[in-house]
Formats: structure tokens, C-alpha cells, sequence
């Protein structure tokens, strides 16, 4: 079961509550058929999930990809069967009998609030709330995807279970689509295709953290400037500020009471000093910036004032979670602070808007828009509350952008815009976020003089577009299949010399494409031209470049493009124009 079951009320449409009916009553068939195929099977939860569904399991061995069919072929069964779903009201004292064999289910026994129900199918009981399908039979067409690792309830303290993945759709068709999705997804697999164009490895002697090779390290370099210069051309200061604090800094923001978890700690004694102090490693960028904005007295006349930091910050994710480039112990962000007056909030976010849709078009990156309202437990007064969301959502209106509304999913401090991108499997990434804090103001104590002469309090704005560029770039990896744009491809061209006789020529051609600022590398190895040109697909160029005896009679070059587009002969000055005029950052 799930342990917060959600109502009718938390979907869009009739549509998604049936899907995630459908879904969570496959992840109940899954489990039949586990203890079919593992009688004795320990079952924890159950939840319908994001295009799936999945279980957690002790069954007392590794459960192995080739047990999958197995367990499908049970599943296959008990939807033949068509049991219905019969749903029953018990006391924790029955649900206690029910599940005496079942250790983690008599574990939510006793913590769940409210009463209990049972969902009963062809005699396999599960505790849950629902809501399910009618009968096992209308989940026919559905996939078991993959097996993992998972601690119970999340905490590693706690016994590891395995979690056995599928996914369901109301039509063969709809889930023959989200299969071949899927397998495209695998070969897009940033970790794969970064790995083959030479862009940044792992090790295990540093978990989560990226070693950026030269070609990574420039795609970086191409995004950071990229986007250093975007914002210093609309009034941003750039800053770099220290990596590691005394852990007062942290106190004083009220991080290192709900944050201390996923800190880096370290303890250090001072000279001098009779305990050893405490420093962090900085897990985000606002404290930092708070201190900078603390440090003069500051003018109504001043503001907005608008920080960038590209800083570099760690954070202590789970081993198990981490995940190449898309789950990282070791970050940067393109994090930037507005610290304003209330009256400039609408305005502030309207021009973040208006960039973000700058940056995601220039990315071929669709983009939407989620608005996060107060919490039940939040700061400050509903009057605060009102004016920072009636901002929030002009702002959007004015960009004429549609939004989702997320009601109570801000946080303690603001109500924040979420951005989602999707990319070309129509996956959806959240990346871009614009958060107003009116909290951490107050608590590092930070006035401006207004023009009243009185002191007032800043509005913060915490705001990033890319994310994080570890996070960003595996996404675009994934988008583009490595397959970058002419000013984001860390290689744009490949010149290939076919014999020796014209390495001389080529030499010439690939100085001439670097004097000008093109990406290029040279092959003048032994190999044949055609094992070269295989071997430059991996680096996924734009233009590939081949000269030979008459290109260098000719003083030409013999070009194709990416799918071996045949641009055909052109001299050398066309391909540098051609190559410096198609390199424009687009935003």
C-alpha cells in the first residue's frame, strides 16, 4: 500500500485518477504474484508511481531480471482469472491477525492515522486505501521493467528490500509506444553517450562526483559563460564566495536544523581554541549571499540587487540514489539572489520569465509552469501570503503563460514557480525554479534605508534557470543524443585527412577553423578515411571534413553533415564563415 493514498482531488481529470486506479491495482496483482512465484514473500509498499507502479520486497534472495518472467506469467493468470477488487473495513486489531506473517505491514499497522482498509483479490489480501480497478481484468497490458535496491521507508537504517518496477496502460498500443520510448531512452542514456563522446567519467573513490574531461569541460564552459554573460547583461553582479563555513552560518539561516543530514561536516581544532569547531561544506549559495548583502548599508536606490553565483556545493545524497549526472553529491548551479523591495517582485519575475522562455527556445526545450501556494505550516501572516502570490501569478498571466496551481506545496518561507522542460521523449525535467523568501531576510537581519529614511526589509528571490549544470547538461545529453547545436557541440568539426600526402593541407585547415574559434580536431592517423569517418560519429561533430589529394590541389574542402548530409566542395573561407556565423549563442 501507499502510506498517504491519494484522493480524487489531487488529479486533473478523470483521465490520470483512472490511470493511477489502474496502476496501483497492478503493483496489488504484482504482489499476488510474487508469493506465487517466493511463497513467503515479505511485502512493504505498493504505491502507483509516475508512468508505473512498484513494490518493495523481501523474498530472501535477489530477486534477478530472468525472475521477471516468471512473476509476469503469474501476473498473466490471476488477470485471466478477473477477480474482483473487494474493499473491506477492519480494526488494527483484525488487520494485526490478517498480517501476523507480514513484519512491515504490522510496522504501518501501528503508525498509520485513521481507519483501515483491506483490498481482497481471489483471496490475496493487501492493506490499502485504494483506489483500484473493478477487477483484475482490466490490467492486461502491462510490462515488469527492472529490480532495485531499497531501504524500508527511505531510511538506510532500516532493512533493504528490493523493488521491482513495472508499468500498465489501458491499451496495448499506449504501452507498445511507452516501450519503444523507453528502449530510445536507454540509448540516450546520458551516462552511456557521454561516456562514448569522452565527456566525464566517474570512480569510486569519489561517489557523485564528475572527473570533466576536456571535451566535457568545454560543453560546461560553453553553458556557464553562456549564460555568466546573459545575466551580467541584465544587471546581475557575479560573485564567488567560500566553499566551506563554521557551521554558525548555517545556524543563523536555520539550515542546520532541518538540513544537517545532507551536510558535509568537518571538524577542525583551532589553535588557540579548547574545542574543536565545526564547518560545512555549503550545501547551497543564499546564507553566502546573505552575508554580502549584510556587509554595507544599502539604499531603496540600490535595489534590485541581483547576485550570481556559480559556486561549487556539495550535498550528502544517499549512495544508492546516486545516479551519473542526474543525481551528484558534488553540484553548481546558475544560482542567483534578487533582493528587492516588495513592490519590484511582480517585475523581477516577470523578466526571470521572460529569460527563462529565452534560454529553454534557444534549447529546442518546451517548457511549463507549476505554481506553489502555502503550506498548512508556514511563516508569516496570510496578508504576506496573498501579496507574494498574487506577484507569483501575475507575473505568469502577464507572460500569458498557463500554469498548474500546486496548493500548500510551497515552501515554509514563499510560494515559489516550478518549470518543468520536455525533452524530445517527452519526458518532463524540473529545472528552472523562482522561490520569494521573505524569511531568511529577517533572520540574518537585513534592512535597506527606503525612501522614507526608514529601515525596511528585502524580498529574496531565489531563482535558477539551468539547475544544476550537472543535471542540466545530462538532460540535454539525453534531448539532443549528444547530437549538440553548432554553438553548444564541444566538437563542431572533424577534419580527416585521406593519406598522408594530404596531412599538410589538413593541418592547414584545422589551424585555420581553430584561428577563428571553431571547435575542431585533426585525424591524420594511418587509418582509412571510411574507418575514420566511423570513428567521428561517436564524437558526433556537426561537419565532417575530408581532405585529399585534389581538395588540396583545389585549396578546398570536401564537407558532409550530421546523416551524411553532402554539403559537398567548398573552399576553406566558406567553411569558416559558415562554421563562426552558425556558433552565435542564441540567447
Amino acid at each position: 500500500m501507499e502510506e498517504h493514498e491519494k484522493g480524487r482531488e489531487a488529479f486533473a481529470d478523470d483521465e490520470a485518477y483512472r490511470l493511477h486506479s489502474l496502476r496501483h491495482s497492478t503493483a496489488h496483482i504484482m504482489a499476488e504474484a510474487i508469493e506465487v512465484v517466493f511463497p513467503g514473500a515479505k511485502f512493504g509498499i505498493g504505491p502507483a508511481i509516475e508512468d508505473g507502479f512498484y513494490y518493495d520486497v523481501d523474498v530472501g534472495r535477489s530477486i534477478l531480471e530472468a525472475d521477471l518472467g516468471a512473476i509476469e506469467e503469474a501476473m498473466k493468470a490471476i488477470v485471466k482469472r478477473n477477480s474482483p477488487f473487494v474493499r473491506k473495513e477492519v480494526t488494527r486489531e483484525e488487520a494485526a491477525v490478517v498480517f501476523k506473517d507480514q513484519p512491515f505491514k504490522l510496522e504501518l499497522i501501528q503508525s498509520l492515522e485513521g481507519g483501515l482498509t483491506t483490498y481482497e483479490q481471489g483471496g490475496f489480501v493487501d492493506l490499502c486505501r485504494g483506489p483500484h480497478v473493478p477487477r483484475t481484468g482490466n490490467a492486461k497490458h502491462f510490462k515488469l521493467l527492472k529490480v532495485s535496491g531499497a531501504f524500508w521507508r527511505g531510511d538506510q537504517r532500516n532493512p533493504q528490500l528490493q523493488r521491482v518496477y513495472g508499468t500498465v496502460f489501458p491499451t496495448r498500443e499506449a504501452l507498445d509506444q511507452y516501450l519503444f520510448r523507453l528502449e530510445e531512452a536507454r540509448k540516450r542514456d546520458h551516462r552511456k553517450v557521454g561516456s562514448a563522446m569522452g565527456l566525464f567519467i566517474f570512480h569510486e573513490y569519489a561517489p557523485g562526483a564528475a572527473f570533466w574531461l576536456p571535451k566535457g569541460e568545454e560543453l560546461w564552459h560553453i553553458l556557464s559563460e553562456s549564460m555568466r554573460r546573459l545575466l551580467l547583461g541584465e544587471g546581475y553582479i557575479a560573485v564567488r564566495t567560500p566553499m566551506l563555513f563554521d557551521k554558525a552560518l548555517f545556524e543563523e539561516s536555520g539550515h542546520w536544523a532541518h538540513y544537517r543530514d545532507n551536510m558535509f561536516c568537518v571538524h577542525k581544532q583551532e589553535e588557540g581554541e579548547e574545542e574543536p569547531r565545526t564547518f560545512s561544506l555549503k550545501p547551497m549559495n543564499c546564507p553566502s549571499h546573505m552575508l554580502i548583502f549584510r556587509s554595507q548599508k544599502r539604499s531603496y536606490r540600490e535595489l534590485p540587487i541581483r547576485i550570481h553565483d556559480q559556486g561549487v556545493l556539495h550535498r550528502d545524497e544517499l549512495r544508492g540514489a546516486l545516479g551519473g549526472l542526474t543525481r551528484v553529491r558534488q553540484l553548481a548551479q546558475d544560482d542567483a539572489h534578487l533582493f528587492c523591495m516588495p513592490e519590484q517582485v511582480e517585475h523581477e519575475v516577470d523578466v526571470l520569465l521572460q529569460l527563462v522562455g529565452r534560454v529553454y527556445t534557444a534549447l529546442g526545450l518546451p517548457y511549463r509552469c507549476k505554481l506553489s501556494t502555502r503550506p498548512e505550516e508556514k511563516l508569516g501572516d496570510d496578508e504576506l501570503w496573498d501579496a507574494a502570490e498574487g506577484a507569483l501569478r501575475g507575473a505568469l498571466e502577464k507572460n500569458g503563460l498557463e500554469y498548474k496551481l500546486n496548493a500548500g506545496d510551497g515552501a515554509f518561507y514563499g510560494p515559489k514557480i516550478d518549470i518543468d522542460v520536455v525533452d524530445a521523449l517527452g519526458r518532463a525535467w524540473q529545472c528552472a525554479t523562482i522561490q520569494l523568501d521573505y524569511q531568511l531576510p529577517r533572520r540574518f537581519k537585513l534592512t535597506y534605508v527606503g525612501s522614507d529614511n526608514q529601515e525596511h526589509i528585502p524580498v529574496v528571490v531565489h531563482r535558477a534557470i539551468f539547475g544544476s549544470f550537472e543535471r542540466f547538461i545530462g538532460i540535454l545529453i539525453e534531448h539532443f543524443n549528444g547530437a549538440f547545436p553548432m554553438w553548444l557541440a564541444p566538437e563542431q568539426v572533424r577534419v580527416m585527412t585521406v593519406s598522408e600526402k594530404s596531412e599538410e593541407w589538413g593541418r592547414e585547415v584545422a589551424a585555420k577553423l581553430a584561428a577563428a574559434g571553431v571547435r575542431v580536431e585533426l585525424d591524420v592517423s594511418a587509418d582509412k578515411i571510411g574507418a575514420k569517418i566511423r570513428a567521428a560519429h561517436a564524437m558526433k561533430p556537426v561537419y565532417y571534413v575530408v581532405v585529399g589529394e585534389k581538395e588540396q590541389t583545389d585549396c578546398t574542402v570536401a564537407v558532409k553533415g550530421r546523416a551524411n548530409a553532402d554539403l559537398g566542395s567548398m573552399t576553406l573561407d566558406a567553411l569558416v564563415e559558415r562554421c563562426v556565423s552558425e556558433s552565435a549563442v542564441p540567447f
